[in-house]
């Protein structure tokens, strides 16, 4: 535990995304009881948070359908971009600061953001990224945009930094 508060302090990740980590890690390690998901190693896609992928060129669009009454504790990003609320109200909570965004909105979500999310009601929700390389190999994109863990996230930022 000492080793992850000195990568923090290096790294500047707040005691908000430390405490929303340790959230996310409490959650993985119950993801047997009915209606929790995540494994610590993969974005949830299934039946009830439908993802779909779209591609355009250098953009990549990715779509998730977000149940009502559902709480998300998102990756880390790796890149700013923007978001897209076509349906729905949500709360979204970032180094605690807390917004309520009702359809249709959007917003930015800055690199190294880990957001708590809770779906008020049944959400459309797109976030819409540079795909400089036209990849559509879904694995290299998410690989390159979203750690699900911080230990995750400080790895892959200092060796992109060599």
């Amino acid at each position: 535990m000492e080793n992850i508060v000195e990568q923090n302090k290096n790294n500047k990740v707040s005691n908000f995304t430390q405490r929303l980590e340790d959230l996310q890690n409490v959650m993985i390690a119950n993801n047997d009881l009915e209606n929790i998901y995540g494994d610590g190693e993969n974005l949830v896609d299934n039946e009830v948070f439908q993802i779909s992928h779209d591609y355009c060129g250098p953009l990549y669009m990715r779509k998730m359908i977000m149940p009502k009454d559902s709480v998300v504790v998102s990756a880390v990003h790796h890149t700013n971009h923007f978001w897209f609320l076509l349906k729905g109200k949500i709360s979204v909570t970032t180094d605690e600061e807390t917004v309520e965004h009702i359809a249709p909105c959007y917003s930015r979500s800055l690199k190294g953001a880990k957001r708590f999310i809770i779906c008020v009601e049944e959400c459309l929700f797109i976030n819409v990224h540079a795909n400089p390389t036209e990849s559509k190999d879904i694995e290299e994109i998410q690989d390159d945009l979203y750690s699900i863990t911080l230990d995750e996230y400080i790895k892959k930022e200092k060796l992109w930094q060599e």
